[in-house]
């Protein structure tokens, strides 16, 4: 009985015992809930069962797990071990999906279409922010739903605006679709994160300071600070990754193991870089997985490459399943405030409504400055009004929101986030493959045609050849001539960057010269 008194806090033996044997039930649990998701979305897939997507398949055992936990009065010890914690889903879950979105990324189709992603992800989610807050403190006002102050309307607009393209993207992928229009989902997904999570910290902090008087230019100032700096952070890593394999001499049989350590640790340091002198993790490891695709990738040992490949889609398959088994069952343990109904049917209809505004306005802006064949058309702007999904991000947020507001009001607003989460989830995520069919929006054939499509579009931004012909009709106002020159001046800068990138960037950051292809992976 010696050892007694060395024990922590004087607890007994016996209860570390039990602590760890709840620890190893929970694990198990865990492990067994991941292999069964992986099983039934191979499943899915297989039989193309797009009714529930891998991602609501996973939110369903979760779900499911924790109900049965509820109702089998589950040891304490046990269900602290599927808590959700919006801190391990930072800066652990988070990471891993969100690099491997921009080492996997196709370059061409997201930089063509960065004007308007980053319209829909900066003007888009700010103006959708600010409608849903509007009309949740109008609704309130009429007595519709429980009123909340306008600060606190704001916060819960910007935490519900961040949207989840995991669903969505998956089925794109699986019955194929168009490129211009999966990378709309995802860059406008991913960048839409980091604006949500900007606007809502910054709504926090003037609801914490009820400060007032510049509350809109401290949130544009912070913001562009946040995104430029945090692209600069992730760039600056992955040329510095790149540098670094090129002239290291990693890429011999017996350094393999050192290679593959050196690249794998990278991404983490850009996002607690980022993190650390607090911007934004997200953009940081975004921009530092598709600079690492660019020029770090090239430089590797062909069997590293093979690895790294393999193992960050291995992670980031595990992460995502693991986000949202964890967050169904962290659904089914906490504690909801459902007296509050008609908040939640209302917030339902007024972020449909909001992510109208979002993606038609913005739609109707980027087209404004578009060629006609480049124009984004109403069945591509439907189907990524359709797209919006809710998810992990929002449900962090939400968890956030209960520590930085008062008790009721924190736990009205959670209440209401994991209801729309659950129903975007699995009725709108289930029915997003009919959705594709029905905009006439899918098919292998119809992917091929667009892709070779983005090829026509890049070389008919008015290059000479083609600004003789049909069109010179058209151009014979002085308002089409200075749109003309605009969109000349525009083609000069994009082919200015691929030119810099083929004779200076790709030869001084990787081993190849520079005349391989230059779209990248």
């Amino acid at each position: 009985m010696g050892e007694l008194p060395m024990s922590p806090a004087g607890h007994d033996p016996q209860g570390q015992v039990k602590q760890q044997q709840a620890a190893g039930v929970g694990i198990l649990l865990q492990i067994m809930m991941l292999v069964l998701s992986f099983v039934l979305g191979h499943v899915l897939r297989r039989h193309r069962f797009h009714y529930l997507p891998e991602a609501s398949g996973s939110l369903l055992i979760g779900l499911i797990v924790g109900v049965l936990a509820n109702i089998s009065d589950t040891e304490t010890s046990i269900r602290t071990w599927f808590n959700f914690h919006e801190e391990f889903f930072f800066l652990f879950l988070l990471p891993p999906i969100i690099f491997q979105s921009g080492f996997s990324l196709q370059p061409k189709p997201f930089f063509s279409n960065f004007g308007a992603i980053v319209t829909f992800a900066i003007i888009g989610t700010f103006v959708a922010s600010v409608v849903t807050g509007g009309l949740v403190y109008l609704g309130g006002s009429m007595y519709l739903m429980y009123k909340l102050p306008f600060v606190e309307c704001l916060m819960f607009g910007a935490l519900i605006s961040a949207t989840d393209p995991v669903t969505v993207l998956s089925i794109f992928q699986d019955v194929g679709t168009d490129v211009n229009l999966y990378a709309l989902v995802f860059g406008e997904s991913v960048l839409n994160d980091a604006m949500a999570i900007s606007l809502y910290r910054t709504m926090s902090l003037v609801n914490r300071q009820s400060s007032s008087g510049e509350h809109f230019l401290m949130v544009v100032i912070r913001f562009l600070e946040t995104f430029a700096g945090s692209m600069s952070a992730g760039v600056g890593v992955g040329f510095t990754s790149a540098l670094l394999f090129k002239y290291a001499g990693l890429d011999t049989e017996n350094l393999q193991n050192l290679e593959c350590c050196l690249f794998v640790l990278f991404p983490y340091f850009s996002y607690m870089l980022a993190e650390g002198v607090g911007l934004s993790g997200i953009v940081s490891i975004l921009f530092t997985g598709i600079v690492m695709k660019r020029y770090t990738f090239s430089n590797l040992s062909e069997a590293s490459q093979s690895f790294v490949s393999s193992f960050f889609h291995l992670i980031s398959s595990l992460a995502e399943t693991f986000t949202f088994i964890y967050m169904g069952f962290d659904i089914a343990m906490e504690q909801h405030s459902w007296s509050h109904v008609g908040f939640i049917l209302f917030s339902i209809l007024f972020i449909g409504v909001a992510r109208a505004v979002n993606v038609f306005g913005c739609a109707y802006l980027v087209n404004l400055f578009r060629q006609d064949n480049q124009k984004i058309p109403m069945k591509h702007q439907k189907a990524l009004w359709y797209s919006g999904l809710r998810g992990a991000m929002a449900f962090a947020l939400a968890l956030q929101s209960l520590h930085d507001l008062p008790e009721g009001h924190g736990q009205i607003i959670f209440t209401a986030t994991t209801a729309i989460v659950v129903v975007t989830v699995l009725l709108i995520g289930g029915s997003t493959g009919k959705m594709l069919e029905a905009l006439e929006v899918v098919g292998d054939d119809l992917d091929d045609s667009m892709s070779e499509g983005f090829e026509e579009i890049d070389h008919r931004y008015v290059p000479p050849p083609f600004s003789i012909g049909a069109s010179s009709d058209e151009d014979t106002s002085s308002s089409g001539s200075r749109f003309k020159m605009k969109l000349k001046e525009f083609h000069k800068t994009t082919t200015s960057f691929t030119a810099l990138d083929k004779n200076f960037l790709t030869p001084f950051f990787t081993t190849n010269s520079g005349d391989g292809d230059g779209d990248g992976e």
